[in-house]
């Protein structure tokens, strides 16, 4: 059984940072490729950002380029989301995700089988 568990999340102020955590149980952590996704109230959930299994290749949403750096750390069973430069619209749940089958880098949603419970951001203005 695998199971994600996202940490991290809260309320800051916009122009501030958040470090986003996911802690992953079971072997599927290392061979397979993890991503972060979003939902905002009335939206549909969005790619937000990816890291291949390797941490040899990252992708982003583009309207967060430069202000949120994924990684991951195989040793610990963990990935990261360094949030900076917050904004409002930023704010959603948030959604650790693992690809799968393994090896593959992809950031179509439907390809991600394994999720989180998901944890509250919260740019204010």
């Amino acid at each position: 059984q695998v199971q994600l568990v996202e940490s991290g999340g809260g309320l800051v102020q916009a122009g501030g940072s958040l470090r986003l955590s996911c802690a992953a149980s079971g072997r599927i952590f290392s061979s397979h490729t993890m991503g972060w996704f979003r939902q905002a109230p009335g939206k549909e959930r969005e790619f937000v950002a990816a890291i291949s299994w390797s941490g040899a290749r990252t992708d982003y949403l583009d309207s967060v380029k430069g202000r949120f750096t994924i990684s991951r750390d195989n040793a610990k069973n963990t990935e990261y989301l360094q949030m900076n430069s917050l904004k409002p619209e930023d704010t959603a749940v948030y959604y650790c995700a693992a690809v799968g089958t393994p090896t593959i880098f992809t950031i179509d949603v439907r390809r991600y089988s394994y999720w989180g419970q998901g944890t509250q951001v919260t740019a204010s203005s």
